[in-house]
């Protein structure tokens, strides 16, 4: 069983996902399921009109905008060392949303996070994911379906295409970290109860983000990030030189502190 981020990155690098059990605390995950349903109210939440976002699944977006103990997410001291390990320490958030299965939900197309992304494959990790389990995930109510290995594979899956996959059944406060090749997708709900979790995905700090954080996030909620969060957001460097302003970082425009030139010259 993998114990340490190294043992889950290695697994990751073998298998193409790891599970990290017990990983939050029972209070957070609390905290997150009010505000989930608080948010479903207020927006008026209903199920799209697509098979793949799921005609019986409630999904909020651009959760950082939306409300402060979602901010604890992209940064878990238990979680990001792991991403980071697959990506590096310059990635970057892609998109943090909240999946919530209903009952009657059928089977999520078999899908690659990645597959978008017009390289030859396989590629090194470009995309880091992670499903946060905030009700038990079983075989029964919708827990994500694996393809394990695939994350190696020369091709992404044919869409609507039936492959064998394992559920990764885990319990209420675990977290699925996969990598961003792996073929999955949702699983079936066949219960009456609901499955609720929270995507929160990654890629590396020189790839364009899937939710556009910067527009996204109002600029008074992105001040009140604290350093490493601003980073992950985009307000910060890749290499001290991606991303710069004037030669200056981002991070600079955003507290209106003056700019502090940090690229060297060329």
């Amino acid at each position: 069983m993998a114990t340490t981020s190294e043992d889950h990155a290695n697994r990751i690098a073998r298998e193409g996902w790891t599970i990290v059990e017990d990983a939050i605390a029972p209070e957070l995950v609390d905290r997150l399921v009010a505000a989930i349903d608080q948010l479903h109210a207020e927006l008026a939440v209903s199920p799209a009109a697509n098979i793949f976002e799921g005609l019986h699944t409630l999904r909020v977006y651009n959760l950082l905008a939306r409300g402060k103990v979602f901010e604890e997410v992209p940064v878990h001291e238990r979680v990001l060392p792991i991403v980071e390990s697959v990506l590096d320490r310059g990635c970057l958030v892609s998109s943090l949303s909240s999946i919530t299965i209903l009952a009657g939900e059928t089977a999520q197309p078999i899908h690659a996070d990645d597959q978008l992304i017009p390289l030859p494959k396989p590629h090194v990790p470009l995309v880091c994911n992670s499903m946060w389990a905030l009700t038990d995930f079983t075989e029964e109510n919708g827990a994500t379906l694996l393809v394990p290995g695939t994350h190696t594979s020369d091709r992404s899956p044919n869409f609507g295409e039936a492959y064998e996959t394992i559920p990764a059944v885990m319990k209420k406060g675990s977290v699925l970290v996969w990598n961003g090749s792996l073929w999955h997708g949702g699983g079936a709900n066949r219960t009456t109860e609901r499955r609720v979790g929270l995507a929160m995905n990654y890629c590396v700090g020189w790839m364009r983000q899937q939710e556009n954080q910067q527009l996204g996030i109002p600029l008074e909620i992105a001040k009140g990030f604290g350093p490493k969060l601003r980073k992950l957001v985009g307000y910060g460097l890749y290499m001290r030189l991606l991303g710069h302003v004037d030669k200056c970082s981002p991070v600079d425009l955003l507290d209106g502190t003056g700019p502090r030139r940090v690229v060297g010259e060329v």
